[in-house]
């Protein structure tokens, strides 16, 4: 997960030249995160969702900071306002965008990090979920990189948990580089993350 802060961050830093003020904030926002101030970046993000409402990126920056920040926490008190954070504002988003496959991604994100903290208990819960969430994305936007290759890291999961062949899921993980390698996002600021993850997961294919 620190790999798509890092990703993210170097991307927008250095395509920033014009600066408006939901750039500027934006930037910063960023800035912050890169340095590893991740609660000051999630509530520069708020801000600007705030004051942006009618604009989903911020939000779903504020729950994408909240949800790898769980990623690496142990503590359940700390996991628990984590996650409910990112979900409190990824639901604003999603009840405005509900066909949107990133917020769709993000929330499937949310979903695996509690499953990551507790698999057993929330395991069988929310594994379905997941699961539909990624199908509907995939029926939305088949060819959307962030999509193929979630959706594909998550079955590897439980394909190495049960013990079932993975060769299927690795040539979906093959097809999403070749997709990350056209996709072109709409603004520096939309999401990009997820080739260097990809790229990993590929090579623990070959192994």
């Amino acid at each position: 997960m620190t790999k798509i802060i890092v990703t993210i961050v170097l991307l927008v830093t250095s395509q920033l030249f014009s600066q408006g003020q939901f750039e500027q904030g934006m930037g910063k926002a960023f800035a912050l995160w890169g340095e590893g101030k991740n609660t000051e970046a999630s509530a520069m993000f708020e801000r600007i969702a705030s004051a942006e409402k009618d604009n989903w990126l911020p939000n779903y920056y504020v729950a994408l900071v909240n949800t790898t920040t769980a990623f690496a926490t142990k503590d359940k008190d700390q996991v628990n306002a984590l996650l409910t954070k990112a979900q409190s504002v990824l639901d604003v988003e999603l009840n405005k965008y509900p066909n949107n496959v990133e917020l769709l991604v993000m929330q499937a994100m949310i979903h695996t990090a509690w499953i990551a903290f507790d698999p057993m208990t929330n395991g069988m819960k929310l594994s379905g979920k997941v699961m539909e969430i990624y199908a509907k994305a995939e029926q939305i936007e088949p060819n959307n990189p962030r999509v193929v290759f979630s959706k594909a890291e998550f079955e590897m999961g439980s394909a190495r948990f049960f013990g079932t062949d993975t060769k299927p899921i690795c040539a979906r993980i093959e097809k999403s580089i070749e997709l990350f390698a056209t996709f072109k996002p709409q603004t520096v600021f939309h999401p990009k993350w997820g080739l260097e993850r990809a790229q990993e997961a590929a090579k623990d294919c070959k192994q």
